[in-house]
């Protein structure tokens, strides 16, 4: 009988290389891995803090999208193919005209905003080779969360397809993708975060 990787007592190391087919074959529901131009980049576990700033904007976002019937809130297991590569932000939102893009397993082609929240591990991946990708690749809207040094920036496709830095307003942050949502940063620095149906209802959700 052939056996799955959830057989063995232990995991089997991803290959550094393999075809996008490959990769796809291999990486499932228990793996969180992103494929680069035939390269595999595996995730190291998140921290605490990771998680739960990625488990409040799924919920805080989500429950905004789902309530104005703007599209669908996901992440961060769920996997997006842009050209030459699978990225796995922590959080996309996709917009009601861009469901169709919706696989399986991935969404095909950029969605309109991405979060990423910045682990020790990925400091040069998120701030640099994520920005430029995500540009390039037409996601309109790009979050970057870094707990560690307390660096909250949203950053917006300008007219030239180029990234530009939303500007707070009152210490608010106000997504250009997700029509009517926004952020006060001091949440994102608070610990604990604040509850979320706190959040909803000053957004006006519930």
């Amino acid at each position: 009988m052939e056996r799955t990787k959830a057989d063995l007592p232990f995991a089997i190391p991803a290959p550094r290389t393999m075809s996008e087919e490959e990769f796809e074959a291999w990486c499932d529901e228990d793996v969180k891995a992103e494929w680069l131009d035939g390269e595999v980049i595996l995730h190291s576990p998140a921290q605490d803090r990771h998680v739960l700033l990625a488990g409040f904007f799924i919920k805080v976002m989500g429950l905004f999208a789902d309530r104005h019937e703007l599209g669908v809130v996901m992440g961060p297991e769920f996997q997006i193919r842009l050209p030459g590569r699978r990225r796995v932000p922590d959080v996309i939102f996709v917009g009601k005209d861009r469901l169709d893009r919706i696989r399986q397993t991935h969404l095909d082609g950029p969605p309109d905003l991405a979060v990423e929240i910045v682990s020790p591990d990925s400091v040069e991946r998120d701030w640099r080779d994520k920005y430029f990708e995500y540009e390039a690749n037409g996601v309109r809207e790009y979050w970057i969360i870094d707990p560690a040094n307390e660096r909250v920036r949203l950053y917006v496709l300008d007219e030239q397809g180029k990234y530009a830095a939303a500007p707070e307003e009152n210490g608010v942050l106000i997504s250009a993708a997700l029509p009517g949502f926004w952020l006060r940063v001091a949440w994102l620095r608070q610990s604990p975060l604040p509850n979320p149906l706190d959040v909803l209802r000053e957004l006006g959700v519930i």
